[in-house]
């Protein structure tokens, strides 16, 4: 680690779950307090009972490779009602709200282009105990905010800070 630098802060999210776009509020806060020296990183777990959520995630994989995908997430988590209900449909109207390429959207969901990514990001998520959503990883520990997320911001600064100053 760079000298003053913090850990890597992982948000294992599904796109279509309501405590994620809660626990988004603790995403921005945490970017607002530290900036670019906390490197917040988006990681998949769609879960089984969300059905649109495996393609958000998609969606959400081509956004950050045109450039826009924390602004693609922060929409699309703005109205995970309304993913239910509409599907592809609206996560190519949040990738043209965003300025995201709508055709490319719906190609990358057709090929599979992302399809690894997500994948291997389930994967992991399985393999280091992620059961839900939203869980974070920051310094080697695992934080489950699929239960309750009263506390989890403050535990994240606990531990950023702590690995900062070791």
């Amino acid at each position: 680690m760079i000298d003053g630098s913090l850990p890597r802060l992982e948000f294992w999210c599904d796109l279509q779950c309501p405590d994620c776009r809660t626990a988004l509020d603790d995403v921005r806060a945490l970017r607002a307090q530290y900036g670019d020296a906390l490197p917040v990183e988006l990681r998949h777990f769609p879960l089984e009972k969300h059905k649109h959520a495996y393609a958000a995630a998609e969606a959400a994989e081509e956004a950050f490779a045109q450039g826009l995908g924390w602004p693609f997430v922060e929409a699309l988590l703005a109205r995970v009602e309304e993913l239910d209900a509409r599907g592809q449909q609206l996560l190519l109207e949040v990738a043209r709200e965003v300025g995201v390429d709508a055709e490319e959207v719906d190609t990358a969901l057709i090929d599979g282009r992302h399809m690894l990514t997500v994948d291997a990001d389930q994967a992991e998520g399985k393999a280091i105990g992620v059961k839900g959503t939203p869980t974070y990883v920051i310094g080697g520990r695992r934080l489950d905010g699929g239960q309750s997320q009263d506390g989890l911001r403050e535990r994240i600064v606990e531990i950023a800070e702590a690995t900062k100053s070791s």
